[in-house]
């Protein structure tokens, strides 16, 4: 049953993404550094956006902190999703999550500046759940390996000064 209404939900998704030429859009703003915008690929993710979405509107990111940020030696990602660090211990992040798993979607775009992928367990890209990184750095070595749900298209400064444990605010869904 929990199958039929995720996948009743990605259709549906589908569907409003694809009237009058919606966009779906993810707002995330972070304490004391701003917000940034991700157009989610919900055509070419639907499993993976329907999950993120359905997170986020029920508050799961709200008060999370970004447990990596990777600026050097070269810019690569900051990573979010693990609801261990609210508590503000964000060393203890890294391996937590909703609980509900969401398989590996192909959608051949490119691990590049700005994209976005669902985070998984090493060797396993069947594993993804609620964690998620924005990339600071061309990645394109992880190709293939993560999907690749939605790309920052406004904010990406803000996403460049992020910190290991700045805190989201709040991360809203709209239609634009």
């Amino acid at each position: 049953m929990r199958r039929l209404l995720i996948a009743l939900t990605a259709l549906l998704v589908l569907a409003l993404a694809s009237v009058a030429g919606a966009e779906t859009i993810m707002r995330v703003t972070v304490e004391g550094k701003g917000s940034f915008t991700i157009a989610l690929y919900t055509d070419k993710a639907p499993k993976t956006t329907s999950h993120i979405m359905k997170l986020a509107k029920n508050g799961f990111y709200d008060g999370q902190r970004f447990h990596i940020a990777i600026h050097s030696p070269r810019p690569y990602r900051v990573q979010v999703g693990d609801p261990a660090s609210k508590s503000g211990n964000i060393d203890d992040a890294g391996s937590g999550g909703s609980g509900e798993t969401i398989p590996y979607e192909e959608t051949n775009m490119p691990n590049e500046v700005g994209a976005v992928g669902l985070s998984t367990l090493p060797g396993n890209p069947n594993s993804g759940d609620s964690q998620f990184y924005v990339l600071l750095g061309s990645a394109r070595f992880l190709d293939g390996k993560y999907t690749v749900f939605g790309k920052v298209t406004d904010g990406m400064d803000v996403v460049q000064k992020i910190e290991k444990g700045d805190k989201i605010e709040k991360v809203t869904i709209s239609e634009k």
